[in-house]
């Protein structure tokens, strides 16, 4: 149920958008999430997302409650099935944004060691602002 006081926090798509600093800032955070994502740096991970996280995968929707709770063995997993060995970002678009939330359109391809592609996968990447701090909140993947 919509709480009255949250409508404070919403923006009408004609009022203002992010700034550009804070785009810069969510733009370096993904990049970060992708750095900690290829090291499998559970800590980084959990440094770039806003808790709960909500992850929508597969058909399911999955909740993140604290740090610590995003499924790590999901890489050995990548590892031993697909031979996967890094991830790179191949397109970085926000879509809409307002000054406490945006909504980033990211494509990002797993390659393996030998730099043949595994796949290429669509994403819908979501950023809250509290108090001038941006976080990954919501992410919608097509892939696994």
């Amino acid at each position: 149920m919509l709480a009255v006081e949250s409508l404070k926090d919403t923006y009408d798509a004609r009022d203002g958008k992010m700034s550009p600093s804070d785009e810069r800032r969510c733009e370096q955070l993904l990049a970060q999430w992708m750095d900690a994502l290829n090291h499998h740096d559970a800590a980084g991970m959990d440094a770039v997302m806003r808790f709960p996280h909500v992850r929508a995968a597969a058909n399911k929707l999955f909740i993140y409650d604290a740090p610590g709770s995003n499924p790590m063995d999901v890489f050995k997993k990548l590892v031993e099935l697909q031979g996967w060995h890094h991830s790179a970002w191949t397109e970085i678009r926000l879509l809409q944004s307002s000054p406490i939330k945006a909504h980033y359109a990211v494509q990002y391809t797993r390659y393996r060691a030998d730099g043949s592609v595994i796949g290429v996968f669509d994403s819908l990447y979501v950023f809250t602002a509290i108090d001038g701090d941006w976080k990954l909140q919501f992410r919608s993947s097509f892939g696994p």
